[in-house]
């Protein structure tokens, strides 16, 4: 990154942020005042800069001078203290739909006053820091992903659905949700709404997309029919990284843009083009510079004060944080999108409807073991059979106990999934039934205790595990006192033991031996109501926007749909 000063520098100024020198007269103290005020805003900008850098892709910057809109979040965690993640950090963004908390409402978005009155997050992404071995990596979550917490109040008490709707209960339950389903430890927390990321693409004066055909969204208001470098402003930015409706001008497909082809992949889609735009508007963040005190002063007050922080993350901290990544180049950054299995739509298309104990929760995505744990671990930079949530490695199988609930009716489905689960070693004591909470559902792995140990002999048991298998808290849930009961579903299977060394009949004194082949242990034969599992990294299609070409010259802004 350009114009943003070196690493000495930077902490030498940090120091003079945090300790005010000693008097030596009143005109050197007004002097070191005013010089103190002018460090403690470039640094803050040049923060802010660098989160713009970061996490774009959801539209996210920082604040209005030196004030920060801060919010209660219950349930963040401490940063380990021990092991390769000591002083590893995740940052939860999320972006919220709510049009009643605009300042000022505009019908592009709907209107509260309409009854567009939903609060959600159409953005979920986790961003981790490791400044000791100098490394970022970003996780985003499909918005449609269905998981049982979350809301609060577990299974009875409306906890299952889909992830965006958490937000609805505050960035608390969101992070709850993600830690308590995922195993990712939260430790900051900040979100935002359109107004704002609009404001953060207009204050750097727009950015270029280069779209390589027209394309057409509904939903969002994108409308670009040229394939050509366009210029675009915070509003028609927004429309992009909204788009999960999108429709393109294929060959032949006339000139109506209703009935262009329409793309399969939806939310996974839009987070697709969100992490092309994040690495776009990164690009032109260090184009600009930073460490110019009034040119991004002027960036940071067209931020307005929408953007919300826990009421942790010090200043110190953010510029501390500053001082390692300062020079981060976007490109460089990892961005994996957590892997889902659709659920298929009977009727030939890409999505069906589930229905859940007699509700319709619309069109949703389940989870998939072993791929969302392989990205997990990925991100947060750990090997397998580690605990996500403290670092430390997970429990023997001895050492667990486990109780089995067939979820789904078929026959002896529990003590086929127990005995599968004491062939790895798992101590299980008991079995039972419980009803079916719809035609298809995700095999879930409920802990009764907000314990780490409760949390790691949940996580030891899910990654034992292969399809549509989840971790959910509900005490509950637990049965027949174990630490874990796994509820089983439509699509999983307990993964077989590993291979043993047999010795050949007949052999004496140093035998040969020969590995004796696993056999899968099939729990749940696989469902045609769940798809395969998405890549975590999608490449772009070919009618995704993307960086313009070195020396194009943008066309002027795309005219808003009528």
């Amino acid at each position: 990154m350009t114009g943003v000063p070196n690493e000495d520098r930077l902490r030498a100024l940090g120091e003079q942020m945090a300790y005010a020198p000693e008097r030596r007269g009143a005109r050197r103290r007004a002097a070191r005042s005013r010089r103190r005020r002018r460090i403690r805003r470039t640094l803050l900008i040049t923060f802010s800069a660098l989160l713009l850098v970061v996490i774009a892709g959801a539209g996210y910057a920082y604040y209005l001078a030196h004030s920060l809109k801060r919010v209660e979040v219950h349930g963040l965690s401490k940063a380990l203290t021990s092991g390769r993640e000591a002083g590893t950090e995740n940052i939860l963004m999320a972006g919220s739909t709510s049009r009643c908390a605009l300042k000022v409402q505009n019908p592009a978005y709907g209107l509260c006053s309409q009854g567009v009155n939903g609060v959600n997050s159409d953005v979920i992404m986790i961003l981790h820091v490791d400044p000791t071995h100098h490394r970022l990596a970003l996780l985003s979550i499909p918005r449609d992903l269905f998981v049982p917490n979350a809301r609060a109040g577990g299974v009875n008490s409306g906890g299952p659905n889909k992830i965006d709707a958490g937000l609805y209960q505050g960035l608390s339950q969101v992070v709850a949700a993600i830690e308590e389903d995922f195993g990712i430890p939260i430790q900051h927390a900040v979100s935002l709404n359109f107004d704002q990321f609009a404001n953060v693409v207009d204050a750097l004066g727009g950015i270029n997309m280069s779209f390589p055909m027209s394309v057409f969204d509904k939903e969002s208001g994108l409308n670009v029919q040229r394939a050509t470098c366009v210029h675009l402003d915070g509003f028609q930015a927004l429309q992009v990284v909204r788009a999960r409706h999108l429709q393109y001008d294929a060959p032949g497909s006339g000139s109506n843009a209703l009935y262009w082809p329409q793309e399969t992949q939806s939310d996974l889609a839009r987070i697709r083009r969100d992490h092309e735009f994040l690495r776009v508007l990164g690009s032109a963040v260090a184009q600009r510079g930073l460490g110019n005190p009034i040119s991004d002063a002027t960036l940071i007050n067209s931020l307005k004060a929408d953007i919300t922080f826990d009421q942790s993350w010090s200043v110190t901290d953010m510029v501390n944080l500053l001082l390692e990544f300062h020079s981060v180049d976007i490109n460089s950054v990892p961005q994996l999108t957590l892997p889902v299995a659709l659920v298929d739509d009977p009727n030939g298309g890409q999505y069906g409807n589930l229905i859940f104990e007699g509700g319709d929760y619309g069109q949703v995505e389940f989870t998939s073991q072993p791929q969302d744990r392989a990205a997990v671990d990925q991100v947060l930079g750990i090997g397998a059979g580690t605990d996500t949530l403290t670092g430390q490695p997970l429990p023997a199988p001895a050492t667990v106990s486990v109780s089995v609930e067939n979820g789904t009716g078929a026959y002896n489905q529990a003590t086929d999934t127990a005995d599968a689960l004491s062939a790895l070693g798992f101590h299980t004591v008991g079995v039972g039934d419980v009803s079916p909470t719809g035609d298809v559902a995700e095999t879930v792995v409920y802990y009764g205790s907000r314990s780490p140990a409760a949390e790691a002999a949940a996580e030891a048991v899910a990654n034992s595990m292969t399809g549509s298998v989840v971790m959910a808290y509900d005490p509950n849930q637990v049965t027949d006192g174990a630490q874990v009961t796994v509820v089983t579903g439509s699509q999983f299977s307990v993964n077989p033991p590993p291979a043993t060394a047999t010795t050949s009949p007949g052999s004496v004194g140093n035998a040969s031996t020969a590995a004796t082949a696993p056999v899968t242990t099939t729990t749940s034969a696989a469902s045609s109501d769940i798809a395969s599992p998405s890549a975590p990294n999608n490449s772009l299609r070919p009618w995704d926007p993307r960086a313009c070409p070195a020396g194009a010259t943008p066309t002027a802004p795309v005219a808003n749909p009528t």
